[in-house]
Parts: structure tokens; C-alpha cells; sequence
């Protein structure tokens, strides 16, 4: 519960800072040009909000409202997700949104979409001067990769170490890795101390790959015990930190991945499992246990979740980081670099999207709390809130009605023809716009509940 507490004020408090910031910039140009801001809300007050105020002699009403669906600055004559259409059969005053020249109302529409954009590169640059960029090098990853079968049907093997493609050397195991080796015709590895090269298709689809089960990459950790959890069944049968599980029921173990991935197997008889003899059975497991001086085979039954009970060396116990640290000047132009390389990869995956597993990938508001460490950490807050507002900045510039792209789209279209797409226009292309944004909503965060549940 208190993991669940941590993440959701987390992703409160980043959604809050980047809404707020978003309208604020909606809100700076409109008063820059003249235009009155009706009302400026941190999430949605429909029917009610939980706080409100309007300063005296504002014309601004500020509040919070209690639907955490985003935000909305209402700007007087403007067609928004208010949907006042009686302020538009008013007489158009000098104050309001459609009486101004058409750029200054496009840089109204923008000004939350590049405030956003500027935050995340800010926060990125912030990020890299104050904890500079911590990684393993996978060059330096001495015992190799663990590969999925489809990996091995192209010629890679456990154990090699990755250097790079034909284009550029690997820096660390991220997401990065993945995309390079799916857009890569040539993979640089050494094997057995001997560099050589892995010929690849260059269009390897990288959704599959990184969803598949196991992945088409890990690292490769040793099956070596490292703590062991009391009252579990590896205390009881007396696994000792050092020990080696080297077989799993006959079946050897080359490594933790290994072990991990047979027990996934027994998962499956456990799903099917429809007496306790079942679940017992596919619960009990033969273990040979390598020690310092001797090998022993022990019989167990595994936790309901099929856990054995220990740990090994993680990727950062095994290899040293290595950390650049940045001055504030060069943090700047870092962050930048930073930024545009997050942004051109989210829209890269966005090809992804249009397919049935995309689709199925989709994440609502408990997938983005997810994302979030389950322990506060100032470094991984801000490195998510930057995520976060680049995405941010991204899905509301895309020419879709309800969102900022649709208004700079019917706006250039007037700046182009010279011509105003009617009111009547505007109002239903909003309510299809609306449509499409809450049945995105819907499905994305209808796959949350799904995962939730185990049905996906």
C-alpha cells in the first residue's frame, strides 16, 4: 500500500506541474495579445471543484478541479472542450480569441505545446548537470547476453559480448539497444575473446522484441546466490550465499535467465492445473546444487507464485558504472540532444501503435503511475516528469479537433485560404475530436485493468 501511495503522489505531483506549466502557456501568450482568460484550472471542475478563487478586479477565475483528466485554460470566443457555445452567438468583442489576427491566436494555441517541449529539455539538462549520466557500458558486460530462440535463429549465441552496429558503438542496455540491433544490418559482437559480426535483416520488429517471452536480449546473470529470504524454500533446504543452482528437474542451468525461464514453463502447468495434486506437482522441482566443495540434489516445492526464495548479483552488483559528469554550460546543449533523441524515438514507436500487439500495449493512468520507482527518488521523478512533458507537448500538437494541433490545423488552413472554417464546423469537429480522445482514454486504460486482472 505505501508502494501504491508513493507512485500515485508521484504522478500527481508531475501531472499537476506539467498541466499547470501547459496552461500557463496558453494563458502567457493570451495575455500577452489582450485575450481574456475566463477561467485557469488544474483539472477538470465539472459539476463541482474543490477549490476556486477569482482576485479582485480579475477576469480569471483560478481553481482545481476534483476529475484529474488533464486541465483547461477558457479563453473568452474560443470553441474548446467548454463547449460555451452561447458566448459565441455574442457580438465578437475586441478582448476575445476570435477577434484577434489569426498568427496571434496560433501562438496562443502553441504556447502550452512549447512550453512543455522547453521543460523536458530544461529538466534534462538540469539532470545531467546535477547527477551527470550514470551507465554500464555493454562492452564492459564480460559475461554476455542471454538470447531468445528468434535471436539464435540469427546467428547470436549466450555469451557474446555486444559491441555495436554498423553504424555506431552500443552505450548501455536500454531501450536504445533494442532499437539499434532492430535497425541494424550488422551487429558487431566477440565471442570466445574473437570479434566478428551478425548479419541482420535492418527491419526487425522492435515491439515484438522487446515483448517477446524471454526477451530477444538480457543480460546474462550467473545462477549464483547471493542472499537468501528467510522462511522460503531455499532457506529451508539450506541454500547459502555462493551456492549454484546448475539444474533445474534434469535440464541444465547456464545461468539465472535460465532458471528464471524454466520456472516460467512450470507456470504454464500451473494455470492449467486443476486438483492440488496438479498444483503440488507442477509446484515440486529437483535442484542440483553446486557448492564451494561439493554438489547436492535436493527436492522442494516452490512457493504459489513459483519462487524459490534468493537473489543474485544484479547487473550493477556484477559490472562498475561508469558516470559523465556535465558543467552547466555543456548540460544545455546535452539536454537538448537529450530531448529531440527521446522525442524522435517515441515517434518512431508510434508505427507500433497501428498493430494489433500496439494496440494491446496502449497504458492509461496505471501504467504511467508504474513508471514511477516505488520509493521516492528525486532522479527518477524528474527524469519521468521530463518523459512525460515531451510526450505531453508531442500528443497535443497532433492534428486531432479537442486537442492544440486541431486549432493550429483549422488555423493555417485560414492563414492559407485566408478563409475561417464556420463556428458550426468547429463546434462538431470538437465533439469528434472529444469522441476520439475519450475513447482513447477508454481503451488505454481498459488494458490497465486487463493487465491487472492477468487477462493480458
Amino acid at each position: 500500500m505505501e508502494i501504491f501511495l508513493i507512485r500515485v503522489l508521484q504522478f500527481i505531483l508531475a501531472i499537476s506541474l506539467l498541466v499547470l506549466l501547459h496552461e500557463g502557456g496558453h494563458f502567457f501568450f493570451a495575455k500577452l495579445f489582450g485575450v481574456r482568460v475566463d477561467k485557469f484550472y488544474i483539472f477538470f471542475d465539472w459539476k463541482f471543484s474543490l477549490f476556486k478563487f477569482k482576485p479582485k478586479n480579475s477576469d480569471t477565475e483560478y481553481g482545481i478541479g476534483w476529475l484529474p483528466l488533464g486541465g483547461y485554460c477558457k479563453i473568452a470566443g474560443m470553441i474548446d472542450e467548454s463547449f460555451d457555445t452561447e458566448q459565441m452567438k455574442q457580438p465578437v468583442q475586441n478582448y476575445e480569441f476570435r477577434a484577434k489576427p489569426a498568427w496571434q491566436r496560433l501562438l496562443i494555441m502553441i504556447g502550452g505545446v512549447l512550453v512543455n517541449f522547453l521543460l523536458a529539455l530544461f529538466i534534462y539538462g538540469q539532470i545531467l548537470f546535477w547527477w551527470g549520466d550514470t551507465y554500464i557500458p555493454v562492452k564492459d558486460m564480460t559475461l554476455g547476453m542471454k538470447f531468445n530462440q528468434e535471436a539464435k535463429s540469427y546467428g547470436f549465441k549466450d555469451g557474446d559480448i555486444l559491441i555495436g552496429t554498423e553504424t555506431h558503438a552500443f552505450k548501455d542496455f536500454s531501450a536504445d539497444l533494442y532499437r539499434d540491433i532492430s535497425e541494424a544490418h550488422r551487429v558487431d559482437i566477440i565471442r570466445d575473446g574473437k570479434p566478428m559480426s551478425i548479419t541482420l535483416p535492418g527491419e526487425l520488429n522492435l515491439l515484438n522484441m522487446m515483448k517477446a517471452d524471454p526477451s530477444f536480449v538480457r543480460p546474462l546473470l550467473p545462477a549464483k546466490v547471493d542472499s537468501v529470504l528467510p522462511e522460503t524454500p531455499a532457506a529451508k533446504i539450506g541454500l547459502q550465499k555462493g551456492d549454484e543452482i546448475v539444474a533445474l528437474n534434469d535440464k541444465p542451468v547456464d545461468s539465472y535467465n535460465e532458471f528464471v525461464d524454466l520456472l516460467g514453463r512450470r507456470a504454464d502447468m500451473l494455470a492449467v492445473a486443476e486438483t492440488s495434486a496438479d498444483s503440488m506437482k507442477a509446484r515440486t522441482v529437483t535442484l542440483v546444487i553446486k557448492h564451494q566443495t561439493s554438489v547436492d540434489t535436493v527436492n522442494t516445492v516452490l512457493t504459489p507464485d513459483l519462487k524459490l526464495g534468493f537473489t543474485v548479483q544484479s547487473v550493477v552488483g556484477l559490472y562498475k558504472p561508469v558516470t559523465r559528469e556535465y558543467g552547466f554550460l555543456e548540460s544545455i546543449p546535452a539536454g537538448i540532444k537529450y530531448g529531440f533523441h527521446v522525442l524522435a524515438s517515441y515517434v518512431d514507436d508510434l508505427k507500433y501503435i497501428f498493430s494489433a500487439e500496439g494496440a494491446k500495449s496502449l497504458g492509461g493512468f496505471g501504467a504511467i503511475g508504474s513508471l514511477f520507482p516505488p520509493m521516492w527518488d528525486w532522479y527518477m521523478f524528474w527524469k519521468m516528469t521530463a518523459f512525460l512533458s515531451i510526450i505531453l507537448a508531442f500528443m497535443n500538437i497532433l492534428p486531432i479537433p479537442a486537442l492544440d494541433g486541431g486549432h493550429v490545423l483549422f488555423l493555417l488552413y485560414e492563414m492559407i485560404t485566408r478563409r475561417k472554417p464556420s463556428e458550426t464546423f468547429m463546434i462538431r469537429a470538437e465533439y469528434v475530436g472529444f469522441g476520439i480522445l475519450i475513447l482513447l482514454m477508454v481503451v488505454a486504460n481498459l488494458n490497465d485493468i486487463l493487465r491487472a486482472l492477468g487477462y493480458m
